[in-house]
Formats: structure tokens, C-alpha cells, sequence
């Protein structure tokens, strides 16, 4: 049996969720002129949580890791500049 990771699934509070599942009917109601009740609006907001939020995820680590990968380099040729120059 494979052990799941704390970063399987993404786990919204409860004020953060209602707020998405409001998000969701508006859109809904203003760009697509369709009443969603708040069941139907949960389950898209869960199949976006589960489809697109492992990508999303993930996208942001990488875009942190190359920052941070970054900012070493500079770190690193900081220090080279504070060597004194001259014989050894």
C-alpha cells in the first residue's frame, strides 16, 4: 500500500472553501447566466483542486527553486568579490 504524502491532496479552510464555492456560483451566474447551487459548486471546485492544483503546485516550486538557485549564485559571487587579490 503506497503511503500518502501530506502534499496528496490540497486542503482548503473552511472560510477559504466557502469563499472559492461563492466564487464559482458568481462566475457562473455573470459569464455563463446558469444558477449553481452550492453542491455542484463544491464538486467543480474540488475537480479543480485535484486536477489543477498538483500542476499549479508544483509549477511554483519550480519557479521558487530556480529564484533561490539564483540568489545562491549571487551569494556565491558576492564572496568571491571579497577576496583580497594579490600574491597567495
Amino acid at each position: 500500500m503506497k503511503k500518502r504524502s501530506v502534499l496528496d491532496t490540497i486542503t482548503l479552510e473552511k472560510a477559504e472553501r466557502e469563499t472559492l464555492i461563492a466564487e464559482i456560483q458568481t462566475y457562473f451566474s455573470v459569464e455563463r447566466d446558469e444558477v449553481l447551487g452550492t453542491i455542484a459548486a463544491d464538486m467543480i471546485l474540488d475537480f479543480f483542486l485535484d486536477t489543477l492544483g498538483k500542476v499549479t503546485y508544483n509549477k511554483a516550486l519550480s519557479d521558487s527553486k530556480y529564484w533561490f538557485q539564483k540568489r545562491l549564485e549571487e551569494i556565491s559571487y558576492d564572496y568571491d568579490l571579497l577576496y583580497k587579490k594579490g600574491r597567495s
